[in-house]
């Protein structure tokens, strides 16, 4: 082995810099959740191919005193913790103090910061950890950082990261985390000079998902609330129709701080599983708010990962608030996406803009509607991690700039809104010189070069309300039911239902599955599983540690209706079996039980179980491509109206879906 030397301050500080600065969307990262951290209300992320040569991430947030600079490029300098004990209940987003370090350490920056008790603000230049000058500046309040040329000294790691384009959609996406993550603040994504991204900041989360993924999901999420005195979980949950064959669109924050978690993960899939077909995953944006004392976040270097305490009582609460959300509302699939009632008929003539006249299931990118009405357009660039082609659609965008003011422009959007007016505004003349100067700063528009940027930020486009159906006009209700005009059957499979300008086509087999599977799953539930004995009894030989999960559990083996008795060394004896698992193999279910249990404890024998009865209720239901009488479709459609969640079969399968009166129309012309 070779001498062993202690390393030099330089490699230290590129050592350290590559466990936090992985790639262009690490300096974005930790550079906008300072600014979050310094109560920006306004935040503007530009970058110029990828953020491979130029990173600009501008605030209006409190700014860095000018004593402070220097110290806040030190390695492990932070003003977010004091101590080791701090870190038992950090609130902020950043609090080790190696963010600046690190990315001074392999990139050119240029800071310039202002608070609101200075004249002037402070330009400070540093490249590869080494200050370069520092003077006063004139500056808007807030912070302004320009990154430039990252991994310029390493390039070993250079040569490692994506294209231009890949790394600006990690960029981008990340951007759009955040964003959600903070409704109450104003985010302006712009790459290449084109504004991907921008958010009203009005506090609203719904209109924050309207800005990033459109309208057709927005209008496709239920509200989440549970609240709970040591827990809060709240956002919106899409509908089951939404869904990817990834995580990209399971989106959740903790304590405010964008996180992966494989526990969150499963307990949101968990709430779905009753109306999603298998490999499927949900769109989700929740926030989890939790004391901080019950939380690790100082695992990882990205902070993306966290270690939680109760992990069974979160699990558990995750899956009920979800699944209540869900539940609450009508989860029938629209097989047209059209309006259901001839009065909105006008409201989708007028509505013309390319963003929303296509179904959901064409899209490839989401589209900002806050952006639409430019003349100008560009091909987008961006390939989302939820997706699985590349974009190739020519979607319209535009900057602020570029925006038409004159309200006549309004009258082909479809929504009673008005644009606003992006004309700089100047100040009044004031008898204070400095304050005049400083007015004149904040709204001069800065030249491509320049490394300040304007603070005035205009209001985007209200987006329209989409209020959720009312109850009582929902098809599964008591009220609706005797309006149904049955129409008959038709392939022998499936029953057409009029009602409210829409036509429903209900699933038969799928219908009858879901009857029968619901109302075993409720006698298991309620612990009113009957049994059926066994002559003679089966001789089961099981491991020592198959037979030592089967005691330690045997109240639920019990509760379903089983009967064993351990014999010790001879094995068990299964004396009795669940009534209505007949049909099913008698040791196989119980072996496969007791193995989940040993490996995932009770929730895995639920699905191992929930997977058996949806089985055994496809066997038992009125199969497809078979007549039956209109008496008994009748009744089936009676029975929906008793279960819990009546949209879906066991296998995720849609039981009803529906054709809008007004897209039916158009289909034959009659509206064009």
């Amino acid at each position: 082995m070779g001498k062993i030397t202690v390393l030099d301050q330089d490699t230290i500080n590129r050592i350290s810099a590559g466990e936090v600065i992985e790639r262009p969307s690490s300096v974005v990262k930790e550079l906008v959740e300072n600014a979050i951290d310094a109560g920006a209300t306004a935040i503007t992320v530009e970058i110029k191919e990828g953020g491979l040569s130029f990173i600009r991430i501008t605030d209006n947030g409190s700014g860095i005193e000018k004593d402070d600079i220097r110290t806040a490029f030190y390695p492990h300098a932070t003003s977010k913790i004091k101590n080791a004990n701090d870190l038992d209940a950090i609130a902020s987003l950043g609090f080790r103090g190696e963010a600046l370090a690190s990315i001074a350490a392999v990139c050119r920056v240029e800071l310039i910061t202002k608070t609101k008790d200075s004249i002037l603000g402070t330009s400070y230049v540093i490249e590869g950890g080494q200050e370069i000058s520092t003077g006063e500046i004139g500056a808007a309040d807030g912070t302004t950082f320009v990154v430039k040329d990252i991994f310029f000294n390493t390039p070993a790691r250079r040569k490692f990261l994506k294209s231009a384009q890949t790394e600006g959609i990690y960029i981008g996406e990340l951007v759009e985390r955040i964003a959600l993550s903070r409704p109450d603040i104003s985010f302006r994504f712009i790459s290449n000079s084109q504004t991907k991204l921008f958010t009203p900041g009005n506090g609203k989360q719904k209109d924050v998902i309207y800005s990033v993924f459109g309208r057709e999901i927005q209008k496709n999420t239920v509200p989440v609330k549970h609240v709970l005195p040591s827990l809060s979980i709240t956002g919106y949950a899409g509908k089951p129709v939404i869904n990817r064959a990834n995580r990209a669109f399971e989106i959740f924050f903790i304590n405010g701080r964008y996180v992966k978690c494989t526990l969150v993960y499963k307990a949101i899939e968990e709430a779905y599983r009753p109306y999603m077909m298998q490999h499927k995953h949900p769109f989700c944006v929740l926030n989890i708010d939790i004391p901080a004392d019950l939380i690790d976040v100082n695992v990882h270097p990205s902070k993306l990962e966290l270690r939680f305490r109760q992990e069974e009582n979160l699990f558990r609460e995750i899956v009920t608030a979800v699944s209540s959300a869900v539940k609450g509302g009508e989860l029938i699939v629209d097989a047209t996406g059209g309006k259901s009632t001839p009065e909105s008929f006008k409201e989708q003539e007028r509505s013309s803009s390319p963003a929303y006249s296509e179904p959901f299931e064409k899209k490839r990118t989401p589209v900002n509607p806050y952006l639409k009405g430019s003349s100008s357009s560009y091909v987008a660039d961006r390939r989302l991690a939820y997706d699985d082609a590349p974009v190739k659609d020519t979607v319209p965008v535009s900057t602020p700039s570029s925006i038409p003011i004159a309200p006549a422009s309004l009258d082909n959007s479809g929504y009673d809104v008005k644009l606003p007016v992006f004309q700089p505004i100047k100040p009044p003349a004031s008898e204070d010189p400095a304050k005049e100067v400083e007015a004149m700063i904040s709204v001069d528009k800065p030249s491509e070069n320049d490394t300040t940027v304007s603070s005035f930020i205009p209001q985007p486009i209200e987006p329209p309300s989409d209020d959720a159906e009312p109850a009582e006009n929902r098809f599964l209700t008591g009220s609706a039911r005797a309006k149904h005009r049955v129409l008959g059957q038709v392939f022998k499979t499936y029953w057409v239902v009029e009602y409210d300008h829409k036509m429903y086509m209900i699933d038969q087999h799928a219908a009858h599955e879901k009857i029968i599977y619901e109302k075993l799953m409720k006698s298991f539930s309620q612990k009113n599983a009957s049994s059926q004995l066994l002559m003679p009894s089966i001789m089961l030989q099981l491991t020592e540690r198959q037979r030592a999960i089967l005691n330690e559990n045997m109240s639920v083996f019990t509760g379903l209706g089983y009967e064993i008795e351990d014999l010790g060394a001879l094995g068990v004896s299964i004396q009795a079996v669940p009534a209505d698992l007949l049909s099913i193999n008698k040791t196989e279910l119980l072996i496969e039980m007791i193995d989940d249990l040993g490996e995932s404890g009770r929730g895995a024998v639920n699905r191992s179980l929930n997977a058996k009865i949806a089985t055994m209720a496809c066997k038992a239901a009125v199969k497809g491509n078979t007549v039956i009488s209109q008496r008994e479709a009748e009744e089936i459609i009676d029975k929906l109206l008793e279960l819990d969640n009546p949209y879906a079969c066991p296998h995720g399968r849609p039981t009803i879906i529906s054709f809008s009166e007004y897209e039916i129309n158009r289909k034959f012309k009659r509206i064009v």
